[in-house]
């Protein structure tokens, strides 16, 4: 039997591309580089994204439309190759070239206020004149869109290099990406942890970072899959544990610190943050009112040996900012904003220290 690429053609028009009820021929995905040499055919289809989910199904389609409409004698399978017109993410380890310095925003336990501390230090670190982003990688419950005051935002994609990436939203100088901009703001996000992941992964990898000093991961509170992925996804400069000082804070706080120092993970512990350490009326700045305890991640800190990199005092102006999307940090002559922007400086003297002292972080390896 002789073969020629019309034979070919001509039973690829009888598969169609599921994404829009198109044939091969006529979706313009068959590669114009059939290679015939005696029964074995060779040649490439094209898909839009190297994620596409019908790939396979699509590449055994076509190999049984050959065999059916051309002849069971073709050697075809086995021999269609695959190309995308996007350029694939990069592997875990690769990516994010652009960005000197990853750091994990971490809570043993919800509500002290850790995502506050991510949103301010992100902000003062802008302000100290350093090229900053953050991600809201707490994909079940994503607050930063209401604190930067960005709720309405919809980022859009570009294509960059090959790659449509998303557009990080910028405000008060920090790029910001988070679910919540994609989700409805009054609806619950029910996904399964691996659905959840694979949001954050793309994130992560599929958007326009750009170059940054400092790259910020709001996680969610206590342990779980995002941790896990964030820990196999990016190499991790070190984390900042954030806690109050009551002491069930505290047995939570041990446990966040445990998570990132166990021989598995290894991502180095850049300090403690002690939120709520005392309250301060506004118009009485020299009062101290200790109502969650006194100095426990301070004692904490010193117990386990880790910098106690600030104490965030608790005034009504820290909750008012987080609502009207105001943050404190903006504005550095208030009993905060000053806080925060010395929270921001030993940040960047613990992060310099461990890039002096230690080895980079790398990636967590899965192992099946």
């Amino acid at each position: 039997m002789t073969l020629y690429p019309k034979l070919i053609l001509d039973a690829l028009e009888k598969v169609r591309y599921p994404g829009n009820g198109k044939n091969l021929v006529e979706a313009e995905m068959v590669e114009d580089d059939i290679r015939i040499e005696g029964n074995k055919v060779t040649f490439s289809l094209i898909f839009d994204k190297p994620t596409d989910p019908f790939i396979k199904s699509v590449v055994k389609a076509a190999e049984a439309a050959i065999l059916t409409y051309v002849s069971e004698e073709v050697d075809i399978k086995g021999n269609i190759s695959v190309k995308t017109r996007q350029t694939a993410r990069p592997e875990p380890g690769k990516l994010l070239p652009q960005v000197k310095n990853i750091i994990a925003v971490s809570s043993g336990k919800g509500g002290v206020g850790k995502s506050t501390v991510a949103a301010n230090l992100a902000i003062a670190l802008a302000k100290a004149g350093y090229r900053v982003g953050l991600l809201d990688a707490d994909i079940f419950g994503p607050s930063m869109p209401k604190m930067f005051q960005v709720e309405d935002a919809r980022p859009y994609a570009e294509q960059i290099e090959g790659r449509d990436l998303i557009i990080p939203v910028e405000k008060y100088g920090v790029k910001l990406l988070s679910i919540g901009f994609f989700v409805e703001p009054d609806q619950a996000t029910l996904w399964r942890g691996g659905m959840a992941s694979n949001a954050l992964k793309q994130l992560i990898g599929d958007a326009n970072w750009g170059e940054l000093d400092y790259f910020l991961l709001d996680l969610p509170p206590g342990t779980s899959d995002i941790h896990l992925t964030t820990v196999q996804t990016l190499a991790i400069t070190g984390a900042i544990v954030v806690s109050t000082p009551q002491e069930v804070a505290l047995a939570d706080a041990r446990k966040g610190i445990n998570m990132f120092t166990n021989d598995k993970v290894n991502v180095p512990i850049l300090g403690l943050v002690e939120n709520m350490a005392w309250f301060t009326p506004a118009e009485l700045p020299q009062n101290k009112y200790y109502i969650f305890g006194k100095e426990g991640a301070k004692k904490l800190a010193e117990e386990m040996n880790v910098p106690l990199l600030g104490q965030i005092p608790l005034v009504q102006s820290i909750c008012e900012g987080g609502d009207k999307g105001t943050p404190v940090a903006l504005d550095e002559n208030t009993i905060t904003g000053n806080a925060f922007m010395e929270l921001a400086g030993r940040v960047v003297e613990e992060v310099d220290k461990r890039n002096r002292e230690q080895e980079p972080t790398k990636v967590v390896e899965m192992r099946k």
